[in-house]
């Protein structure tokens, strides 16, 4: 089986790259594109194509296809949900279009997933579950939105956290979903190269929505084995650790100065540091090895009862809090 992930990965990984220029070519000629000096915060010299979302979404059809993934159920209704999500994204990067709308893209998709099974389950009521999903999937996927503020950030950020996920399906004997894991991966490594390493094109809304509603989509199906829930509930928090400390950072931050919390600004993790002293792929690089190690203290923790497991996380969330009242006492650019 892990033959066939390394397979699958490496697959995925080529035909990202084999169908860039045809997503770039259709970047340009249906006007996905990012224009500089639309925001402040926006520092590219150039028009940028926003195909990153477009050669996930295909790598995922193709890895799917090919793989049998795309027939296999929950999967098929993942994949389904996540073309509503999809559409919606590439309506906002043509048009730019309300907040409002791409809530309402998110909602119909995230019920989608909850009609056909995929479903937080804590002990409770089937309301209280069906409401914690919500909260989850939109959740997430605007997080991965809001933390893409500079090339390779929120793609290697999904890329870690699919690792994790696909190791951890592995372990657990979900071999299907490691290789839905493996295909996103393989397609993340791709475009990470493309946005970090090459600056040729950017993700966009279609791009980071997709990957935050994939991840939590997957973060779902994903059952640590043998495991009592009590050890275990706080895993997916950690595996998104930095999507969510960013959003709570820039939600607080946006608060206290009474402004809109959906106004893009320079307030986000990867400038504070910037405006800190690092270089802008220092910083990016610092934010996914912080990744790095919070994945790593989630699996750690599964290895503990559920009293250090539980006080392991109060520790991590502890420090996340005031990590946020430390880089927001810091900050040295004001709004925009």
């Amino acid at each position: 089986m892990v033959f066939q992930i390394v397979l699958t990965t490496v697959l995925a990984l080529v035909f990202s790259f084999v169908i860039a220029p045809l997503s770039i070519s259709l970047a340009w000629r249906f006007h996905l594109i990012d224009d500089p000096g639309l925001a402040a915060r926006k520092i590219h010299k150039a028009p940028m194509p926003r195909a990153g979302g477009t050669i996930i979404f295909l790598a995922i059809l193709a890895g799917g296809a090919l793989s049998g993934v795309l027939t296999t159920r929950p999967f098929t209704s993942i994949i389904l949900a996540l073309m509503i999500v999809f559409a919606f994204g590439i309506w906002d990067d043509i048009h730019n279009i309300r907040a409002i709308w791409k809530l309402l893209g998110q909602i119909l998709a995230t019920l989608i997933l909850i009609w056909q099974g995929v479903v937080v389950l804590f002990p409770g009521n089937t309301a209280l579950n069906i409401a914690i999903t919500l909260f989850w999937v939109i959740g997430i996927t605007n997080a991965f939105n809001l933390v893409d503020s500079m090339d390779g950030l929120a793609v290697g950020l999904a890329g870690i956290t699919v690792s994790f996920l696909m190791i951890g399906a592995l372990y657990a004997g979900q071999n299907t979903l490691a290789l839905f894991c493996a295909i996103l991966l393989g397609a993340c490594i791709s475009v990470f190269h493309l946005n970090f390493s090459l600056s040729r094109l950017f993700l966009g809304d279609s791009g980071t929505q997709l990957l935050g509603f994939t991840l939590a989509a997957i973060a779902i199906v994903y059952t640590p084995p043998h495991l009592p829930q009590a050890s275990s509930w706080f895993v997916p928090i950690l595996l998104f650790g930095i999507p969510i400390f960013d959003t709570t950072l820039v939600t607080f931050s946006r608060m206290r100065k009474k402004m809109p919390v959906y106004k893009g600004n320079r307030d986000h993790t990867f400038h504070r540091l910037v405006d800190l002293g690092a270089t802008p792929h220092r910083a990016v690089l610092s934010i996914h090895m912080v990744a790095i190690l919070l994945d790593c203290l989630a699996f750690f923790a599964l290895s503990l009862s559920p009293l250090w497991a539980n006080i392991t996380f109060g520790v991590i969330l502890l420090s996340g809090l005031f990590a946020i009242l430390w880089l927001e006492a810091n900050q040295k650019v004001e709004t925009l």
